[in-house]
């Protein structure tokens, strides 16, 4: 039993090198081509922001069209505070955008980069489901 257990715990791990052999060559290129620590701790917090599913779904409503708050807090079924707060955070990341018409606010999302990055994500995640 305690055999079967070690080979049980064994394929659950992640694959590893059977030799130990550092490349440097290969470490050092990567070491010049990665994030900083300060850049990873800068996306680490802009995921942190796409980390909520009410800022997700208004960011999914905002994908084809432009939508003022009322509408948003609607489709989203949220009060309209609790849409304007998720709203802000949402602007504080840079990840949408607004203009006022009247006493109206439209919302969309704030340029391609952003568009592109939810339909990836949307997309790399439906592939999941199938």
């Amino acid at each position: 039993m305690n055999q079967s257990k070690s080979k049980q715990t064994q394929s659950e791990e992640a694959p590893s090198c059977d030799e130990h052999l550092v490349h440097l060559d290969k470490v050092r290129q990567v070491q010049l081509e990665m994030l900083s620590m300060k850049q990873a701790q800068q996306m680490a917090e802009f995921f942190g922001v796409l980390s909520d599913p009410n800022r997700l779904r208004l960011m999914s409503a905002l994908a084809n069209r432009e939508l003022c708050v009322c509408d948003l807090a609607a489709v989203i079924k949220l009060t309209e505070s609790a849409v304007s707060h998720q709203l802000r955070v949402l602007r504080s990341a840079r990840l949408v955008k607004y203009r006022k018409e009247g006493r109206n606010v439209y919302y969309s999302l704030a340029d391609t980069h952003v568009i592109n990055l939810y339909q990836e994500v949307a997309e790399h995640l439906k592939e999941l489901d199938v």
